[in-house]
């Protein structure tokens, strides 16, 4: 349906991907990653038309209909539902209903839907773009960060939107699980070349890091050939006797040609250092209740929680209901209305906010920002951490002033990595973040030992790191003691649930805990024991493979060693035949390396499908 051709694109000396070619076939939808500065939201201009490629052509059908979310915030009916209804086909005029059910499922309530589109905030602005987007069911959409400013349950309710989407979609997000779940293909640019799959990113970025692998042990290996060659020629040039294997030597290494090493990709990697922490309590929240000054709704009533070791707790509802006022009362940055929040007096607490961006000082290089927060810290220290956090070099002086959004919350994290703490505080940390950074935070909480209460819609990550949730939901404020699996399962977002089902779901819900937890136990219990069941051949046959491939390279080298002494030694009579097996060779490592990451797909698919099963 749209069809890509030679397609180059660089602004001055910086080339964004040069001669692509690719296809978006009839009912696909393409999930497109790359790092940022890449050309993903320039491909959407490109094929939108908004910018013209430096060559290459775009095909696109007559009549097909190409939809993308506007960037600017301007509004012409007198109410949110007349403005969805903007995108309905003059034949569908009088359907509003569609637009009613859009806008419902992005968060509008009945109310807000008669209201006019200037008196909502920027965030409800932009949800209301997206539904006159989606009202207008384009046989193409193109999507750049779709989520953003949507709470959890207008996600999920996005989610299901595309996964019943009929047409097209080439999407662009920071939210890897999120793109898992709505995508048939991924599509990457990757070293200035695009490439489609069909699947999700773990099998597209296994693809990428087996075939870069593959290529860096052939480059090794002709590097290797190539000297080993040179030495021959060089030994034995002056010999007569051999005068006629030495110009088929030389003519082999015209052959060979050169193979460059691939550049190295910057990334973040950092961890987040915790200590040990000899109290089982390290906040005890009682009778907690708060409203801003001047308001009369409070934003949280008389709750309670303990927050101890070995505590990984998602904070999760709706956009405006006070979660991010509850972390800036667990931090002290503000104080109760009622009740009391203690802190262990040897706590040791880390706090990322949203509104920290704010208050980094401009004037400030990213260096002085973050040795700021350890002001006796070496020079040293604060320029690693800038290292970590991809400022190296001359990045580290840049002023705070001059950096994207998603540099600043780098910022941000760095200064989390001056000294080690008992207690994280997250307030949507992967805002701002694309899906590399994203990545990196995920693998930093995985292997931090401390506590953590983190604000996120990110359900990957609720499902990896939260054994406790902190609900707001229906005006109210309650602790979930569950994984949020558990949750969705046993209780579930109210504004999901049908009118009709609510009260006898909610009767079912108040079944006994013990109950409830025995069946859990047992349930569990039976669920590992057949997952292990499932598994074990999977990784049996991966780690077989691992271990033939470990053989085939020792025997590689000793074939290369032989190969050598056979020239230093002038046996010349074994140099054919080794030169055979070392071919052989490379040729059964790069099949394993194949089978390898076939293998490696199906375990990680298999564990993907338990860990949505829990």
């Amino acid at each position: 349906m749209l069809k890509v051709v030679n397609l180059s694109k660089s602004y001055g000396s910086n080339v964004l991907f040069d001669e692509v070619t690719f296809s978006i076939n009839r009912g696909e939808r393409v999930g497109l990653v790359g790092r940022n500065g890449h050309g993903k939201t320039t491909l959407l201009r490109l094929v939108t038309g908004e910018e013209s490629p430096d060559s290459g052509s775009l095909a696109i059908p007559r009549g097909y209909r190409i939809g993308h979310l506007a960037q600017t915030l301007q509004f012409s009916q007198p109410t949110a539902l007349m403005e969805a209804a903007q995108g309905l086909q003059h034949s569908e005029r009088d359907d509003l209903w569609k637009a009613e059910k859009v806008l419902a499922g992005l968060g509008f309530s009945s109310g807000d839907q008669g209201r006019s589109p200037l008196e909502f905030s920027g965030g409800f602005q932009v949800r209301l773009n997206l539904a006159r987007l989606l009202v207008s069911r384009p046989d193409l959409l193109l999507l750049d960060e779709p989520t953003n400013y949507l709470d959890i349950i207008a996600i999920r309710w996005l989610e299901r939107f595309f996964k019943a989407w009929s047409g097209e979609m080439l999407l662009i997000t920071h939210d890897r699980g999120f793109m898992d779940k709505v995508t048939t293909h991924t599509m990457g640019i990757h070293r200035r070349k695009f490439r489609k799959i069909p699947g999700d990113t773990v099998k597209y970025y296994c693809q990428i890091a087996t075939e870069e692998e593959i290529f860096e042990k052939s480059r090794v290996n002709l590097e290797k050939k190539r000297r080993h060659t040179e030495e021959f020629i060089r030994k034995f040039r002056a010999k007569a006797r051999l005068g006629g294997l030495v110009q088929s030597r030389i003519k082999t290494l015209e052959k060979l040609g050169v193979s460059q090493k691939l550049d190295q990709i910057r990334s973040l990697h950092f961890s987040f250092r915790s200590m040990p922490f000899r109290s089982r309590v390290m906040l005890d929240v009682s009778g907690l209740s708060f409203c801003y000054p001047g308001q009369q709704i409070e934003l949280m009533e008389d709750l309670n929680v303990v927050v101890g070791q070995g505590d990984r707790i998602g904070v999760i509802g709706a956009n405006g209901k006070g979660k991010s006022t509850l972390l800036r009362l667990l931090a002290g940055e503000l104080s109760p209305g009622r009740g009391e929040v203690k802190s262990h007096p040897r706590l040791k607490v880390g706090y990322y906010g949203q509104t920290n961006v704010e208050r980094l000082l401009p004037e400030r290089s990213v260096v002085e920002e973050i040795r700021s927060s350890d002001p006796d810290g070496s020079l040293q220290k604060a320029m690693s951490i800038c290292g970590r956090m991809m400022f190296v070099s001359d990045d580290a002086s840049k002023r705070i002033s001059v950096l994207s959004g998603g540099e600043k919350c780098r910022v941000l994290l760095g200064k989390l990595l001056l000294d080690p703490v008992h207690l994280l505080l997250l307030d949507e940390p992967t805002n701002h973040l694309d899906m590399e950074s994203g990545e990196a935070l995920f693998d930093a909480l995985g292997r931090f030992d401390g506590a953590l209460v983190m604000v996120t819609h990110n359900e990957r990550f609720l499902d990896a790191f939260a054994n406790r949730l902190i609900v707001f939901d229906n005006g109210a404020v309650s602790v979930f003691e569950g994984t949020y699996k558990q949750f969705i399962r046993e209780m579930g977002w109210r504004a999901e649930e049908p009118v009709e089902g609510h009260k006898g779901q909610r009767k079912k819900d108040r079944v006994s805990r013990s109950t409830r937890s025995k069946a859990a136990r047992k349930e569990r219990a039976d669920a590992i024991r057949e997952r292990s069941r499932t598994l074990r051949p999977l990784e049996a046959k991966a780690d077989e493979l691992e271990k033939t491939i470990a053989v085939l390279e020792r025997s590689l080298r000793e074939n290369e060693e032989a190969l050598v002494n056979a020239s230093t030694a002038g046996t010349v009579e074994r140099i054919p035949e080794l030169s055979r097996q070392n071919h052989g060779l490379s040729a059964d490592i790069e099949r394993h390396y194949e089978l390898l990451c076939l293998a490696t797909e199906d375990l990680e698919t298999t564990r993907r499908k338990w860990e949505n099963e829990k």
